[in-house]
């Protein structure tokens, strides 16, 4: 697949899968842009922005809801697999990471948890609870965790109905900047 081709499918995606419900009053598209925007505001550089648009990704390529079924379909593993074919690791591994980085804020701030929407605390259990003192120190030892964990906090504040963002094309440049080479 070309850079062109891979820009194309991920709009088609959107198209396709995204006016499915994220479970927090936003859509998968709403989610990805609010996503995205609070990266953008934030100053994250345009690797990490595209990280904060595709860090779902994996939801569009599945078919079906698993979370409403109880089933944790490792969105951010298939989302990964499938993007580390076009693009650089600073999009991927943040995006990789983004269920990793809940997991590991959970274990060391309990104020973390606290304010963790009622989806997220059931995704929580179905992605195995907040990390061991093990695990913790594993995830420190990543490269991407900084950038990981500035996109989970994103993700967490990206469930605003009434949000007002940019359209997805406006994201176009930030996807195409981090293509690999």
């Amino acid at each position: 697949m070309s850079k062109t081709d891979i820009v194309t499918e991920i709009f088609a995606r959107f198209a396709r899968n995204g006016h499915r419900e994220y479970g927090e009053s936003v859509t998968q598209e709403q989610h990805a842009l609010q996503t995205a925007h609070l990266a953008e505001q934030d100053g994250g550089d345009a690797l990490l922005v595209a990280a904060a648009l595709l860090h779902d990704f994996g939801h569009l390529l599945h078919d079906e809801d698993a979370a409403a079924k109880g089933i944790d379909a490792i969105h951010e593993q298939v989302g990964a697999k499938f993007l580390s074919r076009y693009f650089a690791p600073e999009v991927v591994e943040p995006g990789r990471l983004h269920v990793q980085a809940k997991r590991y804020l959970c274990a060391v701030s309990r104020s973390y948890h606290a304010t963790l929407s009622s989806a997220s605390v059931r995704s929580l259990e179905l992605q195995g609870g907040p990390f061991t003192v093990r695990e913790t120190d594993a995830f420190r030892q990543n490269p991407h965790w900084k950038a990981a964990v500035r996109l989970r906090r994103w993700d967490d504040e990206g469930k605003d109905p009434q949000m007002q963002t940019p359209p997805l094309e406006h994201y176009c440049p930030h996807i195409e900047a981090g293509l690999q080479k």
